[in-house]
C-alpha cells in the first residue's frame, strides 16, 4: 500500500461539530461470533443516546484474541491499496465485508477498530476506516509494535510475528480530518505532533492497554497528547476479559484539547459517547498559542520531514 508524504497532503476540510461514539466491544475467540456482535454494537452506536453518532470506533483486535499466538490464525488479506479503486463485495476479507456493511446500514463513518492482515511480506496489526456509503476509505499499520518487559509484570513482544507499518495515516471527512493510531502508537509523540501540524480535530487510537500499562499510563496519554497538541484525543479499549489470555484495561476515553475528559467508563461491554467542538481547538490556541510559538529555527519542523511510504 502507497501513500504519499504528509507534507504533500491538500489543505483540511473546515471542521464541524460531530458526535463520537466509542464501542468498548466483549469479543471472544470466535470471529464469527464477534463480526456479528461487533455488528450489533455498531447499530447501538450510531443511535446514540437521544443523538444519533456521526463517527464510531471498535477496539484494538476486535475481531480476535490479542496475542501473538493467535495473529496468524486469524490475519487476513486486504489487498487495499490508497488511490486506487476498492471493490468491498470482492475483498479477500470477510472482515472488511462485514464491517462495510455495518457502516452503510449504520450511516456513520466506521473505525474498524484494528485486525491481523496478512500479505505476501507479513503480518500487521491493522484498523480499518469506511464512510457511511461502506466503502473502505482507508487503513492504518500499526506503526510502533508494542515490545515491552516490565519485570514481574508484563513482557509482550509484537515483532515476533508482526511488521510495522510505514505510513502515519489520516482520513478527510465531512466533519474535518481525522488522525489514526494503534494503540502503543500513542506513547511516541511524533505522530499526534504531525496530524495536529496537519490539520487534524482529533487523534484516534483503537487500543488494548493492559492491567499494568493501563493503570499507569491510559489516561496520562491521551490528556498529555490532548494538551500538547491542542486537539481531542480518543482511545476505544475492548472490554476486560478475565477468561482471555489477555486482561484488557477498558476504560475507553474522549479527551478535549484542554485535557477535560468529555466521556469514559468502566472496564465492562459499553458505548462511551461525546461531542468534538472544533471550536474548542480555535479557542485554546488562540488563549494559549503554542502553534504559533515553535522554534522551528532551533529545532527541526518534524512535519517537514515526516514521510510515508507503506
Amino acid at each position: 500500500m502507497s501513500q504519499p508524504s504528509w507534507k504533500t497532503f491538500a489543505p483540511a476540510p473546515a471542521a464541524k461539530p460531530f458526535r463520537l461514539a466509542l464501542v468498548q466491544m466483549l469479543g471472544s475467540k470466535d470471529k464469527e461470533y464477534n463480526l456479528k456482535h461487533a455488528r450489533e454494537l455498531v447499530l447501538k452506536a450510531a443511535k446514540g443516546e437521544g443523538k444519533k453518532s456521526d463517527v464510531v470506533v471498535l477496539p484494538e483486535c476486535f475481531n480476535s484474541p490479542y496475542g501473538v499466538k493467535y495473529f496468524p490464525d486469524y490475519a487476513e488479506r486486504i489487498d487495499f491499496e490508497l488511490g486506487k479503486p476498492y471493490d468491498v463485495s470482492r475483498s479477500p476479507s470477510k472482515t472488511v465485508q462485514a464491517l462495510s456493511a455495518a457502516a452503510k446500514e449504520a450511516g456513520v463513518w466506521l473505525i474498524g477498530g484494528s485486525m491481523p492482515e496478512k500479505d505476501d511480506e507479513g503480518l500487521y496489526n491493522t484498523a480499518m476506516v469506511y464512510n457511511p456509503s461502506g466503502d473502505l476509505v482507508t487503513i492504518h499499520r500499526k506503526v510502533h509494535l508494542f515490545d515491552i518487559d516490565i519485570p514481574g509484570k508484563m513482557t509482550f513482544k509484537e515483532s515476533e510475528v508482526l511488521t510495522g507499518g510505514k505510513a502515519l495515516t489520516y482520513f478527510d471527512t465531512e466533519f474535518g480530518r481525522i488522525g489514526l493510531g494503534i494503540c502503543y502508537d500513542i506513547r511516541f509523540p511524533e505522530q499526534a505532533f504531525i496530524a495536529a501540524h496537519q490539520g487534524c480535530v482529533i487523534m484516534i487510537y483503537p487500543s488494548a492497554f493492559n492491567m499494568t500499562t493501563g493503570p499507569m499510563h491510559w489516561e496520562l496519554l491521551q490528556r498529555g497528547r490532548a494538551v500538547d497538541n491542542q486537539m481531542y484525543v480518543s482511545m476505544c479499549s475492548p472490554a476486560r476479559n478475565l477468561s482471555a489470555d489477555y486482561h484488557a484495561w477498558g476504560h475507553s476515553m474522549i479527551v478535549d484539547p484542554y485535557g477535560n475528559i468529555v466521556g469514559t467508563t468502566d472496564e465492562n461491554e459499553s458505548i462511551v459517547y461525546g461531542d468534538v467542538d472544533p471550536q474548542k481547538i480555535v479557542d485554546m490556541r488562540a488563549g494559549i498559542p503554542v502553534q504559533s510559538q515553535k522554534r522551528y529555527d532551533i529545532y527541526p519542523n518534524l512535519t517537514e520531514s515526516a514521510v510515508t511510504g507503506q
